[in-house]
């Protein structure tokens, strides 16, 4: 009973406009910073490693390389401070977290490309010639 009042209460501050992306993608994340009275959009790139909550509670980790340095910010996803999150590249990985890359470096980093929606085209030998069906 108190959870479902919780989550209808939650609603109200869920983004409708909710970017899909998975643990492995390279997005950039568009983060409005204030400063005294002056405000400014920050991007940060880099390779999601970790989702985790539900809801209102949701969070992202994104990681990047920054002078041989590892840089992870953790993100709201419902935050109003998260502007947009775009996606760059996505990634073909088997895990659910991938804390594994904070102990690389360099050309290891890289994740294979996740092939999203292409289908294979048919090749000639597979197409039914027309001229002979013409000639039939």
């Amino acid at each position: 009973m108190t959870a479902n009042m919780i989550e209808k209460v939650e609603q109200a501050y869920i983004k409708k406009d909710r970017p899909e992306f998975s643990v492995g993608d390279t997005v950039s994340v568009s983060v409005r910073i204030v400063e005294g009275q002056k405000e400014r959009t920050q991007v940060f790139t880099g390779t999601v490693i970790s989702r985790k909550g539900k809801g209102l509670n949701e969070m992202f980790t994104v990681r990047r390389i920054v002078n041989n340095e590892g840089v992870e910010r953790i993100f709201p996803l419902n935050s109003p401070q998260v502007l947009a999150v775009k996606v760059l590249r996505s990634g073909h990985v088997r895990r659910a977290k991938l804390y594994y890359l904070r102990e690389r470096v360099g050309k290891s980093v890289r994740l294979p490309d996740k092939r999203r929606g292409l289908t294979p085209q048919p090749s000639e030998s597979d197409q039914p010639d027309t001229d002979q069906a013409a000639e039939q």
